[in-house]
């Protein structure tokens, strides 16, 4: 919707209020002029008999401001503070709904900006008037001077006492992720990596594990997802700590649950800060800089009330100003709340607002953090609020992830999307929500708990219900949406509604798909306790193809589960013999569990046999042999694989028969029949090149290359270098293009032995530096060996490898 409807419902409302005020119809046309805010409000005020002053002393707002308001010099005025207006006048229905549209109008030009397109890892936005936290931001500073001033490769482990690691622990609100991100912030620009933040989740029921977190920063340092998931978890780690080893960054792991989920995260060399933060102490970690938190000396608590009421007000009555800190236990997050709703009224003394606070305090059962109340805070910014924004305070309660978007948010309060970002807004000038990761908003644990406590006093188990469904719905209908835009390119299955969700490409639906992971999952977790079984299979159908775009999310193999699980009760063999099937590849190709793999593509064939359904017997066939090839039990392999082509090419499916045609080079040749494999290759070859064929085969797929890839182990093993040499660099560039790393430092890295053996020791040298060029450190025993290789070239001696896999 552009800026120019806001400014045509405005004078609508304007109208609306004419009519209900005796005001004439010119006379509100004259209203819906330049300055159309300042013009409705001045006639309000006065219509309700009110001056100025009586009017800043309802609402807390200051004679100033409403002057400046009224005569358009404030020009996009705070919602925070229109809503206090309303209050102060008593406004309902359509004087109330024609301000606040008026409001918004006068808003409407700040709204151009592009969406910010979320990074894995951002550093989420420290607040702009940190204050306090004095010795230990010195402390942390000089841990991290130290770490970043040390150009020594690997020294870091070996010159300081402690590692590059600072642990901050503290009770819940006492600034715990303010006081990383404050550092973070400060040292990203003399780190030449920048900095990175992990939320690992500490205290939600399915917490990060360490696995999950070092994938999420693999990506985030320029490792493809594919890269770090086609390793074992030992392998991974591996990889994480030699690419931490060349970084000079600092990483916030925060909101840590115990030791066991940090240690394997930590540096055992190099130039990376890590801060943990954590309401424990972490004790069991060894050779750290530990910093606790504890309330806010009364200094910093005042310094703090002062840098966001910064009227004058603190220095007019400081004993007030002590009342207030001392009524907010001078726990830092509650003195900001109090602090944003005073600066929002700043007709209000700070006496009166103590008075406020300690009323609050008597009135309401506290939430306790530690042995610090901090309900007395909360509820009195809460009682400010509007009602809509109140509602939406209350029900954002029930997103279950860590953050969530604007959109997702419209959703839950049944608000258009505008109007949702007006309420975000308002919750943000009152200090109840944060801004996560770009454009993303989040809850303080504690404002979660307050915001569930008033949800379950004040809304109906029909409303609660009615929301959830709703955003359960919304979520599953854009992942189905999403993964139809990811497999087809195709937007067609785009609702209407979801306008405002871009999907515009693959890129970006996939980019849906991990910003509202944890939310879309627990949305699918409810949908299949529920007995939505069709929308179950539905949805895992709609993003199976992009399982190995993000093969690192540890969650596909409890997705396939369910749907498995789903179309057993719907009496749908081929469904579930199909979600077994996919389910076999993701037990291995994902989470590395080689048994569990076997038995889900055992239970798929046998599935599909008694259904009769070709294709799902021969998918669940290739499965098999893939895992087998996995165990090298090599005969077994072959057979299966050779039973899936067959299968496939009785069923019509030639493109799959492809594929498995591909792999079956691979069994074959570890089956000891090196010919067989290499007339599967040159059949796929033909097949691929004949025009016939065609239209039978998506486009952009690589079966070309990776049939090249497969054969050249059969020319590399039998010292048949030309052949491999042309196989090798018949698809130099293509695994990186796609992510595959590993794959792409073999090429290179074997292209380059086959050259040496054939005496080309400059295009060796060449194909060996590109190893090193990839721009993502190889896994630790490639890059030795390509080392190796390039000093044994230099010192004119043949490479060492003689078996190839």
């Amino acid at each position: 919707m552009g800026d120019d409807i806001w400014v045509t419902v405005a004078a609508a409302m304007q109208q609306r209020v004419a009519c209900a005020e005796g005001i004439t119809m010119r006379q509100a046309a004259q209203e819906a002029g330049v300055s159309s805010f300042g013009r409705m409000l001045r006639r309000l005020r006065l219509d309700h008999g009110l001056t100025m002053e009586e009017l800043a002393e309802a609402s807390g707002v200051s004679m100033r401001a409403i002057g400046d308001m009224e005569r358009g010099r404030s020009a996009r005025p705070r919602r925070g503070t229109v809503t206090a207006l309303a209050q102060g006048m008593r406004l309902e229905g359509a004087a109330y709904d024609g301000l606040m549209a008026a409001a918004r109008a006068a808003r409407a030009s700040d709204r151009g900006a592009s969406p910010v397109r979320v990074s894995p890892c951002m550093l989420p936005r420290g607040v702009p008037d940190f204050v306090g936290r004095t010795d230990e931001l010195a402390v942390l500073r000089d841990l991290a001077r130290r770490a970043a001033t040390d150009d020594r490769p690997g020294a870091g482990a070996q010159r300081f006492p402690t590692l590059p690691v600072a642990v901050v622990s503290g009770v819940p609100g006492s600034g715990k992720t303010t006081l990383a991100v404050r550092l973070a912030e400060e040292c990203a620009p003399a780190l030449s990596d920048g900095a990175f933040f992990v939320d690992l989740r500490g205290l939600d029921e399915r917490s990060l594990s360490a696995d999950e977190a070092a994938m999420r920063l693999l990506g985030a340092w320029g490792a493809g997802d594919s890269a770090g998931a086609q390793l074992s978890a030992e392998d991974r780690m591996a990889l994480y700590h030699a690419t931490a080893a060349e970084l000079c960054a600092v990483v916030v792991l925060d909101n840590a649950r115990d030791e066991a989920q940090v240690r394997p995260l930590l540096p055992a060399r190099g130039r990376v800060l890590v801060v943990v933060t954590s309401r424990h102490t972490l004790a069991g970690l060894s050779g750290v800089r530990r910093v606790a938190l504890g309330s806010l000396s009364e200094r910093e608590s005042t310094a703090l009330l002062r840098a966001v009421v910064d009227d004058g007000r603190v220095e007019e009555d400081p004993a007030a100003a002590g009342s207030v800190t001392e009524l907010c236990g001078h726990l830092p997050l509650a003195v900001r709340v109090a602090a944003n709703w005073a600066a929002t009224r700043s007709n209000w003394s700070l006496r009166r607002l103590a008075a406020r606070l300690a009323d609050e305090d008597r009135r309401v059962d506290a939430l306790s953090a530690g042995d610090l109340r901090v309900n007395s805070a909360f509820s009195l910014s809460y009682s400010r609020l509007s009602p809509e924004t109140a509602r939406m305070f209350r029900l954002l309660s029930l997103v279950p992830g860590g953050d969530f978007s604007a959109p997702l948010a419209a959703v839950v309060a049944g608000a258009a999307l505008l109007d949702a970002e007006d309420l975000l807004e308002e919750l943000l000038e009152a200090g109840l929500l944060m801004t996560s990761r770009g454009d993303r908003y989040r809850f303080h644990d504690l404002l979660r708990l307050y915001a569930r406590s008033r949800h379950r006093e004040t809304d109906s188990q029909e409303r609660s219900m009615q929301a959830s469904t709703d955003l359960r719905t919304w979520l599953l209908e854009t992942v189905f949406a999403a993964g139809q835009v990811f497999g087809t390119g195709d937007r067609a299955s785009v609702s209407p509604r979801l306008r405002h969700i871009d999907l515009t490409g693959r890129d970006e639906a996939l980019a849906w798909l991990k910003a509202e992971g944890d939310n879309w999952l627990a949305a699918y977790r409810q949908a299949a306790g529920i007995g939505e079984h069709h929308t179950v299979t539905a949805t895992a159908g709609a993003v199976e193809e992009a399982v190995g775009s993000w093969i690192s999310w540890g969650h596909w193999a409890e997705v396939f589960e369910l749907a498995a699980r789903s179309s057993a009760v719907s009496g749908d063999q081929v469904s579930e013999a199909a979600f077994r099937s996919t389910l076999s590849w993701v037990l291995w190709q994902c989470d590395r569990r080689h048994q569990p793999a076997i038995a889900a593509a055992t239970s798929a064939l046998a599935l599909a046999r008694d259904c009769g359904d070709l294709v799902q017997q021969a998918r669940a066939h290739l499965y098999l042999g893939w895992l087998q090839d996995a165990a090298d039990d090599a005969a077994p392999a072959a057979d299966n694989v050779q039973q899936a082509m067959d299968l496939f090419d009785e069923a019509g499916e030639f493109h799959r028969y492809l594929q498995a045609a591909n792999l079956s080079i691979t069994t074959l040749r570890k089956a000891g029949r090196s010919q067989e494999a290499v007339d599967t290759h040159r059949m796929v070859v033909r097949a691929l090149a004949d025009p016939a064929h065609a239209d039978r085969i998506p486009p952009n797929v690589m079966t070309g290359v990776i049939s090249a890839y497969h054969v050249s182990y059969v020319y590399l093993n039998e010292g048949r270098w030309e052949e491999a040499v042309e196989a090798l660099s018949s698809i130099r560039g293509e695994q990186e293009a796609r992510g595959y790393y590993r794959a792409a430092v073999k090429v290179y890295l074997y292209l380059g032995h086959a050259l040496a053996r054939l005496g080309r020791s400059d295009e060796a040298e060449t194909a060996y530096r590109a190893v090193l060029d990839l721009g993502v450190p190889p896994p630790p025993e490639l890059l030795d060996e390509t080392h190796a290789s390039l000093d044994a070239l230099a010192a004119g001696m043949l490479p060492t490898r003689t078996a190839f896999e």
